[in-house]
């Protein structure tokens, strides 16, 4: 029995390499794709007009010259030229690939084609190729490829036996795994601990701890548990983890900017913060907790008071930014202005007890040099010197992000913040978004940390709706 898979134009916009995700199979590009990918790579929207042209290119440089039968019946795909050994000049074939003529569809009888009126033409007719498969090869096993949820539903509808969402992407099973940046023990952690090692190294105590002792683990991570001890990984080794002992007060009594933090997960990113060993920060949680205000306290404090920086990039993820940006009057920074509206609200926090609150925003703007930047514009750049904040970053696809933290120069520092309940863009969600791919594959990284804040402390009334409403 072969397999199938019939691609819906979203998931090649995904991603434009998923024609190489399918293994030995059979993949089938309906003509409809191709013609909706030749519209949407002229779209002024830069980053999906960008994905239509590479996933056109990466299926000319798979079928090149061959003839319009073989295009019917199947070109050999062969793995991504990047992905090949330089000590290999031979490229491993994979499955095939096919185009697949649907407007040359024919009435079959007993099979519930669905009709290609205006609306929903290009839906329809994607799920007529698959249907036709079905019906044509029924010793073959056919399965529509698709990220739209109402799409896979009409498949099903019509009679489709096998239709899927585009699962490469997914870095976990279940959100609930994604890491937290701390591990609690419940009771006392040195009970399930059996041997330990305890070293003084000026002020500082390390237990060295066997690794079987702790699952998961990962460099820069908390260990807490609900006698108020706070253990910190600094090291790891064949053998050991390497546990600095944090006392809790101390933590408490942190401060950034003059806020001090409210609950243990603020003051632990209080400390991962401050941490000098760590190039990116990645902070996760609930609308209020506090993510935003701390970044920026913490910009504040390391830029104008400790001269750390240069200056503070802010940028943020607006979905209709790319077609929106461009009716705002002004500037880039002008043009900006509304969607980054929540780290004014955070510098009045931070300075609107003052005699004259707006001077002193004012002259905090201009002293730490804070330049608000379209993400849109960020691709090319290097930022050296530089403190950067990407807010709402639960909205940027794993590319995005990507490209947004290869940005980093030298001497720069990237933080990372996102709410994973509160993604907008209709083809990401918690198990595709680019933040969970970043905390994920970053977790292991020597100089990267994680932290999720849960506490709600905007107010009383924002921690009853986020709890109940």
């Amino acid at each position: 029995m072969e397999k199938i898979y019939v691609l819906d134009t979203n998931v090649l916009l995904h991603d434009p390499l998923a024609i190489f995700a399918f293994g030995e199979h059979k993949v089938v590009i309906p003509m409809t794709v191709l013609e909706e990918l030749d519209v949407i790579k002229d779209r002024r929207d830069k980053d999906v007009s960008r994905e239509a042209r590479v996933a056109i290119n990466t299926i000319d440089r798979i079928v090149g010259h061959a003839a319009p039968k073989e295009l019917l019946e199947g070109v050999p795909i062969n793995t991504h030229p990047n992905t090949t050994n330089a000590t290999n000049t031979t490229l491993q074939s994979l499955g095939n690939l096919a185009i697949y003529p649907d407007q040359q569809i024919a009435k079959i009888d007993n099979v519930p084609f669905l009709n290609s009126n205006h609306d929903h033409a290009n839906d329809n007719r994607i799920i007529n190729v698959a249907l036709s498969l079905q019906a044509t090869q029924p010793r073959d096993n056919v399965c529509l490829v698709t990220k739209d949820i109402n799409m896979r539903i009409k498949a099903k509808g019509s009679g489709l036996e096998r239709v899927e969402d585009y699962r490469k992407d997914k870095v976990l099973d279940d959100v609930d795994l994604l890491s937290k940046g701390y591990t609690h023990f419940s009771g006392s952690f040195w009970d399930s601990i059996e041997k330990v090692k305890t070293e003084q190294h000026g002020r500082h105590t390390i237990h060295l701890i066997p690794k079987y002792a702790i699952d998961p683990f990962y460099p820069n991570m908390f260990i807490i548990d609900d006698m108020d001890f706070v253990g910190f990984i600094c090291n790891i080794d064949d053998k050991h983890i390497y546990l600095l002992d944090i006392n809790k007060q101390s933590l408490m009594h942190q401060s950034f900017w003059g806020i001090h933090p409210r609950n243990l997960e603020q003051a632990m990113a209080f400390y991962l913060l401050r941490h000098e060993n760590s190039d990116l920060m990645i902070m996760t949680g609930p609308a209020g907790s506090g993510k935003t205000l701390l970044a920026l306290a913490y910009a504040l404090q390391v830029t104008m008071e400790e001269k750390r920086f240069n200056k503070i990039i802010v940028a943020r993820s607006t979905p209709p930014m790319a077609e929106d940006i461009g009716f705002l009057p002004g500037t880039e920074e002008e043009k900006m202005a509304p969607w980054l509206a929540a780290f004014d609200d955070n510098l009045e926090i931070l300075h609107g007890a003052d005699e004259h609150s707006f001077s002193s925003i004012d002259y905090v703007k201009q002293k730490a040099n804070i330049q608000f930047k379209s993400l849109n514009f960020m691709r090319g750049r290097s930022f050296n010197n530089a403190l950067i904040i990407i807010d709402e970053a639960q909205g940027l696809t794993q590319f995005q992000l990507k490209s947004i933290v290869t940005r980093v120069g030298t001497n720069s520092r990237i933080i990372v913040l996102g709410n994973l309940a509160q993604i907008d863009n209709k083809y990401i969600n918690p198990l595709t978004s680019g933040l969970t791919y970043l905390v994920e594959k970053c977790k292991v990284f020597n100089y990267a940390s994680v932290m999720h804040v849960n506490g709600i402390e905007r107010s009383r009334l924002a921690e009853f709706a986020e709890e109940n409403l």
